[in-house]
């Protein structure tokens, strides 16, 4: 079990083809800041049916796409 298992089941659970979500929100969801690591947990969640799109370091927010 991933330290981001409850960010994918959120994305999942959300049935929206894409999804954005800031820093803060990712936080509050997981309970954990995010960090580096998030580029490597990333590939698990296409088993979700979502891919993660832009990560803006700047507006410190991250979007998710379903897969079609």
């Amino acid at each position: 079990m991933s330290k981001y298992n409850v960010l994918w089941e959120y994305v999942k659970n959300s049935g929206v083809a894409s999804l954005l979500l800031t820093f803060a929100e990712i936080e509050e969801i997981t309970g954990i800041p995010i960090d580096h690591s998030f580029l490597k947990y990333k590939k698990e969640l296409a088993e979700y049916g979502y891919q993660v799109g832009k990560i803006s370091m700047k507006a410190q927010t991250v979007s998710f796409q379903r897969i079609i």
